[in-house]
């Protein structure tokens, strides 16, 4: 997954980004609204980490331009604001949770996992494809009733896929989903790992197609 934190405490912000990244996960930091703005109208993320107190104004004003521009990718707020109150305020904004700081990164985690699936529709994490099976939050892969080992970008990459089987996705569309605006990639990184994939789903009723000039589709029999 892909998400953007927008948090101003360097330390905090250091120990999440840490955390997320062990779990597989990429991440871009603002610190301040202008930042938040300028990453999120350009890029595509996946879940938005949101504090509220920030150098140059209220994460709420971030929130409602977000949400009046029709973006629908889910919002967890970081709040220190714990009145019953403030954190109503936040839900009607359209924040899709709240975290109170301080807290523990097993519960961020299991919040972010829970909105994920929410937001996705699903109240199960495993995707079934024909005879592949695929867990993302356990990044576990069943092709044909045996298990396969995934690297980090391959696990994500499957995930990207597998949430949008039949949709074609551009080479530099896979690039902004899978790497950080401080890595310096180009898009033949991305044809590596559709090629590892490939070897995985061998075999199987899975399969990914190359429309040239286009992009990658997966798709299924």
């Amino acid at each position: 997954m892909k998400y953007l934190l927008i948090e101003d405490n360097p330390e905090l912000a250091h120990a999440v980004m840490t955390r997320m990244k062990i779990d597989g996960h990429i991440i871009d930091h603002a610190d301040k609204i202008e930042d938040a703005i300028a990453f999120s109208e350009t890029g595509e993320y996946d879940l938005i980490l949101l504090d509220i107190m920030l150098p140059d104004g209220d994460g709420r004003d971030f929130l409602r331009r977000h949400r009046a521009g029709k973006r629908d990718t889910p919002v967890i707020v970081l709040t220190a604001r714990s009145q019953v109150s403030d954190r109503i305020s936040m839900l009607d904004l359209g924040a899709d949770d709240y975290v109170t700081k301080p807290f523990d990164h097993a519960e961020l985690q299991a919040r972010c996992r829970a909105v994920l699936r929410r937001n996705a529709g699903a109240a199960q994490t495993v995707m079934q494809m024909g005879d592949v099976a695929f867990d993302p939050v356990a990044g576990l892969l069943t092709v044909q009733g045996r298990e396969v080992t995934l690297r980090n970008k391959e696990l994500r990459l499957l995930e990207i896929l597998m949430n949008a089987p039949g949709q074609i996705f551009p080479k530099q569309k896979l690039v902004d989903r899978l790497f950080s605006y401080d890595d310096d990639v180009s898009e033949n990184a991305i044809e590596v790992y559709v090629a590892r994939l490939r070897k995985h789903l061998g075999g199987s009723q899975v399969s990914i197609t190359t429309h040239r000039g286009l992009g990658y589709r997966l798709d299924h029999g």
